[in-house]
């Protein structure tokens, strides 16, 4: 498979939440994921198996959210993704109490490939929209 078609398989069948497992077949055996948090960048080791684990999380949190590809580049062995993810506070999310009420994440990522599995990524996520979102549901 090309770069392109393993990451949209990843987001088809991965972090769709549809088959989480399915990480297995499209990710190396250890994955470089590093994170932009509030400015402050860190990079952790992850596993098919942690991944999984992560996405199977993020719907107890939310449901079976909606998950939109928005933008989409291939530039050789790396893939640009910039999606929006739609979901519904069901769990427990950073102390805050399932409220059922929407919460969207705006996310990117680009992906880089190896041997046809994601070996590294580089990733953003909107934390201040989602705590905002959260804490907005709350006084609801």
């Amino acid at each position: 498979m090309t770069p392109e078609q393993i990451v949209k398989k990843f987001f088809e069948e991965v972090r769709s939440g549809n088959n989480p497992d399915y990480a297995t077949e499209l990710m190396a055996d250890q994955v470089l994921a590093h994170q932009v948090i509030s400015e402050e960048e860190s990079t952790v080791l992850r596993t098919p198996t942690d991944y999984a684990d992560h996405v199977k999380e993020m719907v107890e949190a939310y449901g079976d959210f909606l998950l939109e590809i928005q933008e989409f580049m291939v530039q050789g062995n790396k893939v640009y993704v910039r999606w929006k993810q739609v979901g519904t506070h069901v769990g427990e999310v950073d102390g805050f109490q399932p409220t059922s009420l929407p919460v969207i994440e705006i996310a990117s990522a680009v992906y880089r490939i190896e041997e046809e599995k994601i070996v590294e990524y580089w990733i953003q996520i909107d934390r201040a929209g989602i705590e905002k979102q959260l804490n907005r549901n709350k006084i609801n």
